[in-house]
């Protein structure tokens, strides 16, 4: 299918894409406000986790319905299916991959789908910081 606006004028559209949603924003005001400390995208660690506070290991991934293809919610676009089949099976193929290396490395990750959040925003911090806080517990027991 052949694109309706110039390559420019896509190219400007897709740079104003932001890198954080404005629901990372939310969760991390309501972690914030938790007394939870943590970095937010840190392209320093593979995958650039949502959330990460190394001290701990933990790293926390938002996965967006659509991006993440959720087995629920995701949906494949009608037009250009085949980029899309490939684009979701190469993003499913890279959480895989960052998975396991965070567990081989004995860190802590937790994966919650942008759906969790949506339907109880209070139920999914919970979640999250009850496993920032058995990750907190676990390393300091480790400590000698």
């Amino acid at each position: 299918m052949v694109d309706k606006v110039s390559k420019e004028t896509r190219s400007k559209i897709m740079g104003s894409i932001r890198a954080v949603s404005k629901l990372e924003d939310l969760i991390s005001s309501a972690l914030w406000a938790r007394g939870l400390r943590f970095w937010r995208n840190s392209r320093r660690l593979m995958g650039t986790p949502d959330w990460s506070i190394s001290k701990y290991k933990v790293v926390i991934f938002l996965d967006s319905c659509f991006w993440h293809s959720c087995e629920i919610h995701g949906n494949i676009p009608k037009s250009n299916t085949e980029f899309w089949e490939n684009k979701f099976s190469k993003n499913k193929e890279r959480d895989k991959k960052v998975t396991e290396y965070y567990l081989e490395r004995g860190w802590n990750i937790l994966r919650i789908w942008e759906h969790e959040v949506r339907q109880d925003f209070d139920a999914a911090i919970d979640k999250m910081e009850k496993f920032i806080m058995d990750a907190k517990r676990n390393s300091n027991k480790s400590v000698v």
